[in-house]
Order: structure tokens, then sequence, then C-alpha cells
């Protein structure tokens, strides 16, 4: 006999003894060898066994349900008034995250989410509502779950900052994709539903809805320090829990689903928020009410050897949707690609985070530049713009009827030291004690007894920042943007870090310094180099010729914030020169909007643009809102002419 028949007869005895081995099966095996002999009877129970052996292992579905812009205002997270009884069985029953950190806004995170990497290294993807540069072979992480047989359905929001190819990544991707529509009930499946009941504008006037259950009083709601107790909030807040109810009822409706289906105990189930909010000072801003999200994973009885803990539990370690896309793939046992940049925190390989970072850059309309880092205790933001305001006059945020009373209170002069803080400058740091200050309202970066925590944040911000090569610090438009054009050696990330920070300290010490990085090759360089003068204001005046030499800048972008930096040292005329020069040139959209934030900010001192700004604002409102550029410049150009007009009243009469 030849060795792969010595093989397959140990094969074949083997495989019989085994089926043998069970009484019943036995006597069926001994009357069908009579029949066909033992040979083949052998030969037949070893194929089948084969087989057996090399069919694939079953693996679990994986359902994300996905709320928008809430942070932890549920049951389950200690909130006394939250009526979401849904949720709170899934997290008695799953595994319950207390520190799972997103961006602070829609598009950066599901850029995030989508790829496994961090938006910031893929600029503009930081920004919201942009088209972030990604190579052409980086995916949406779905795409691997279908190669390895998985099907893909996304209902129904993408928003992804990028050209990922939606064909590629999802089967099917609309308001009518479900994991039910897949042809083999067999088929593991990745679903996604996105629901949409907790979104900001619910707490618009024009949104007002049949709720269908009892309204929350809005004098049992709790309002946080740093909001002024006005009838306004306390009647969004009770609306934003009215709206979580329902929430809950439509989470309850997809687990029925899944039930009826046969489905439960073969699926993992997500639940999480896209970004934090909704009510002032959460959305858009790096306190943890604009970036702390549910995060609750349910793992079904046969598949709890891939939780990170028993049903029930709290995690406390931070994470960060950057962690979603391996965490995911982890599961359904696909290798994730080594571009990305997050940890599995569920799976086979669990890992955890020491930290987790969030980034705040344009909003709409308005620019703002704004990092944090936190070990799950401690919260440390950086303020690279500090001389803006927290709160700019951006028009989607101010449909709220909350950020409106506080606009009056602060008018009124009626504001308390912690609500009048928010709507001041920022300070250059901040550092937050997550566990004795949850509202985050004492700064403590100046605290010399933190002075060890705020150094290791610091540290590990300026090493992550130069780790994942963070586009935030290009100047939006810039040929630096970009996942493989910040990646070419022509951006020193580590370099323009270091300036930026010194720009943002605002001290007249380091003028010096950025006069002479005014001169520099690097176009980020100069542009940092320029805003540090313009956030020195009059303490920049020395340097007047190296600004005014820069005005010959190629750099659009340089150009506007050498002018912003010249209208402060008293140079109106010529600043606003220029500025008129860049809002009129339509080739680069974003040094154009750049330059109509630095007119906004100027106020009074802009009136005599004012003919440029209307002729601008004609040719944005000829052309029509179909790019989403424009529409922003519609935006911060209308704004600008109203204050100019006298039909809206500056937010500056109150920053200031």
């Amino acid at each position: 006999m030849t060795e792969s028949g010595v093989g397959f007869a140990q094969v074949s005895i083997a495989a019989f003894r085994r089926v043998n081995s069970t009484p019943a099966i036995g006597s069926a095996m001994n009357t069908l060898r009579k029949f066909i002999g033992l040979p083949l009877l052998m030969a037949i129970i070893a194929a089948v066994s084969a087989s057996a052996s090399s069919a694939p292992e079953k693996r679990p579905n994986i359902l994300w349900l996905v709320s928008e812009d809430n942070t932890t205002l549920l049951g389950c997270y200690g909130n006394p008034l939250a009526r979401t009884p849904t949720i709170d069985r899934l997290a008695r029953e799953g595994v319950l995250f207390t520190r799972c950190f997103s961006q602070p806004v829609c598009a950066p995170s599901r850029f995030t989410l989508i790829t496994g990497t961090f938006a910031v290294c893929s600029g503009p993807a930081h920004h919201m509502r942009a088209q972030g540069k990604i190579p052409s072979w980086m995916k949406g992480f779905p795409a691997y779950l279908r190669e390895s047989g998985y099907y893909t359905s996304n209902n129904a929001k993408t928003d992804y900052n990028s050209n990922i190819s939606l064909s590629e990544t999802w089967h099917e991707c609309s308001r009518t994709a479900h994991y039910q529509n897949r042809r083999d009930p067999a088929q593991p499946f990745f679903a996604v539903f996105n629901h949409e009941v907790t979104h900001e504008s619910c707490l618009f006037p024009e949104k007002d809805v049949p709720l269908g259950l009892e309204p929350t009083d809005p004098a049992r709601v709790r309002v946080p320090s740093y909001q002024p107790d006005t009838p306004e909030i306390r009647a969004d807040w009770a609306r934003y829990y009215d709206h979580l109810a329902l929430l809950d009822k439509q989470i309850a409706a997809k687990l029925a689903e899944l039930e009826r289906e046969g489905l439960a105990d073969d699926t993992i189930v997500f639940y999480y928020a896209d970004n934090g909010g909704v009510l002032p000072r959460s959305k858009r801003f790096l306190q943890a009410s604009g970036t702390l999200v549910p995060l609750i994973v349910y793992f079904p009885p046969k598949w709890r050897h891939l939780a990170p803990a028993p049903p029930g539990s709290r995690i406390n370690t931070p994470i960060s949707f950057v962690d979603f896309a391996p965490t995911v793939l982890a599961l359904a046992g696909v290798r994730a690609p080594q571009h990305m940049q997050g940890r599995p925190f569920a799976g086979p390989n669990q890992t955890t985070n020491q930290f987790v970072f969030c980034t705040r850059d344009r909003m709409d309309e308005r620019y703002d530049m704004m990092r944090s880092v936190t070990d799950g205790r401690w919260l440390y933001i950086r303020n690279f713009r500090p001389d803006l305001p927290y709160v700019q006059p951006l028009e989607y945020m101010f449909r709220a009827r909350g950020y409106q009373s506080w606009a009056r209170e602060a008018r009124a002069g009626r504001l308390t030291k912690e609500t009048a803080r928010f709507w001041g400058q920022k300070p250059s740091e901040e550092l937050y004690d997550l566990e004795r200050d949850p509202d985050n309202v004492e700064n403590l970066a100046s605290d010399p007894g933190r002075r060890e925590v705020l150094d290791r944040l610091r540290n590990a911000l300026r090493t992550h920042t130069i780790d994942i090569v963070d586009n935030g610090f290009v100047p939006e438009g810039s040929s630096l943007e970009g996942y493989e054009a910040s990646r070419s050696g022509l951006y020193p990330v580590a370099k323009v870090f270091d300036l930026a920070v010194i720009a943002s300290e605002r001290n007249p010490a380091n003028l010096q310094r950025l006069i002479a990085a005014l001169a520099d090759p690097c176009e980020a360089i100069r542009w940092w180099a320029a805003q540090g003068c313009a956030m020195l204001g009059k303490q920049a005046a020395p340097a007047e010729t190296a600004l005014v030499n820069r005005l010959r800048d190629p750099s659009q972008s340089v150009r506007v914030a050498v002018a912003e930096a010249l209208a402060r040292i008293g140079r109106t005329e010529i600043a606003l020169a220029e500025l008129e020069a860049v809002l009129g040139d339509t080739t680069n959209p974003m040094p154009a909007l750049q330059a109509a934030n630095v007119l906004d900010r100027l106020g009074e001192s802009a009136r005599p643009s004012l003919p440029a700004m209307q002729r601008a604002l004609g040719r944005v409102t000829t052309a029509g809102n179909a790019v989403r550029e424009s529409e922003y410049l519609q935006r911060i150009l209308t704004h600008a002419i109203d204050v100019l007009e006298g039909r809206t009243l500056p937010l500056a009469q109150i920053n200031n």
C-alpha cells in the first residue's frame, strides 16, 4: 500500500471507530457494511469526516445600533430622569464602558469609525463636512468583512468625510438596507442602523413632534453648573429626555426584530452614540459633555468567550472610536490591516489604551483648533487658538433656543462665574478631574499639585501628534494635507507642533522666534508664525515689517493669517485689502472662508470691506449652495454683513 493509501486507511478506520462508538449508529453502520463492504464504507465515512473538519467555523453576527448626539444621559449610567429601560437591560446583560470617547461632531467621528484611523491623519477629514484625502488602498473596514464572507448593510447615514467607496464597503447602504435582505439566511452579517431621533435638530423650534408619551417636567431636570438656568435651557433638557425615551423604544424594536428572526443567540450587539451632545457646551467641544458617549456591547452566551468581561460588568479603561474597526474585525476572526490605529477591546486578543485623543477643528463655517487627551481619570485640553472665544456665532448651533437664551443672559450681565467662563476667551491649557468634576468647570492646569499629571498628558499629546502625523497643524486647502502628502517628508510635524504651542502661549517673549519663523520654507511654520503674531495683538507691533513682507507669500492661507496680525496691530487698511483679494479669488474656496472668518472677527474694523463682502455674498448666492464650502461662506458673510448693517448683535459685545 502506498504512503497515501496508508494515511487514507488510518483516517477511515479512525472515522469508522468514532462513528461506531455510539450503539445505535454502530448497528446501522454494521448493516450498511454488509451491503457495500468495509472499504467503501470507510471511504464514505472518511470523506464526510474530512468535509466536516474543513467546514468554516460559525461566526457571530454583529449589529450596531447607533444614536446621534447624546452623551451618557441614560439610566444605566446613573441618570435618574432617563426613561431607557431597553438600553438599561442591555447594559445589565452586556458590558458597559464608562470611558468611551468620540470626536465631538459626527463627520470626523464617522471617518474614524469607517477607516479605523484618526481623521486628522487624512486632512481635511478632521474638519466638519470636508473631503479627506485618503490613499487609493484605504477601504471602509466592512469591505474586509465582505471579503471574508459577511453580508454588510448600513441604514443609512454615511457622512464619512471622504470618498470611501460605498459599493465596496456595503452590500446595501440605504434607508431600506437590512440584514434580512441577504439571500442566504446562514450568512453572517454586519449591520448598522442609525437612529436620528436624538439629533441636535430635535431641539429646534420647527422640529416639534408628537411624542406619544408623558413629557418630562422641566422643573425636574438638573441644569449643569456651566449652563445658565433659563426656561429655554430647562425646556430643551426636558425635550431631550423625551427624545431619549423615543430612542429607547426604537432600540427595543430592533432587538425584538432580532428575536423574531431567531438571530439573537448568534448576534453581538453594540449600542453607542456618534458623538456627545446636545445641549449647550457639548457637541463640538472637547469637554466630556461633547466627547464622552455611551457604549454597551451585548454578547449572547455562546459568544461570551469573546467578551472583555462577564455580563453586567462596567469597564473604566478608556476606549476610542478608532478602536471599533479592529474590534469588529477581531470578533469576526478577520485580521486587521496594519494601517489601522486602534486596538481591539474585545475578541481573542484584547488590549487596552493608556490614553485616548480627541480633536476639534473647523465646525461648519467657523474655525477653531483644540486637542485633548485623557487617561480616563484626567482630561487635558490644549487650545491652539485661545484668542478665539469658545462660543462663536455658528449659524446651525444658534438655532437652538438654549444658546439664544445664554446669549441673552450674557448681554444682560446675569451670568455666574461658571457660566461666563464658557462665553469668554479660552485659556491655553485646561485640566479636569473627570471623577470629582464631571461638569469640567474647575480648570486645574495652573495647580502646582497637578504638575506631574499636566506634564504627562502634555507629553502624551505631543508624542501622539507626531506619531500619527496630525494634519490639523496645516491650513485647510494646503498641498500638505492628506494621508500621503503629509507623509512625503515636506511636513516637519514635530517642528510645526512645537511652534504652534509657542504661538498659543501668547507670550511676547517669543515674538523674535515667531518673526524668524515667518521666513521658514515650510508653509505650515509660516502660518503658525503669523497666527502667533495675530494672537499677540498689539504686542506684535515690532513684527510689522516682517509681516508686511509676507503679504507676498505664495500661500493664501499664510497671507490671511498675516492680514489678521496686521489688523491687530493697527495696520487695518493693508490688512483689509489683502483679505478682500483672497475673498474674491474663487479658485480655492478654503482660504476665502478663512478670510471671511477674519473679516467677521474684526467686526466694526472691517466696515470698509462691506462692499467687497456684499459682492462676494452675491456671487455665492448666485452660484447656489450645491457645494458645502459655498454654503459655509454664505453663512459667515451673511452674519458679518448683518452685524455691520445692524440686523444682528455681535457676540463680541459679550465675549470681550
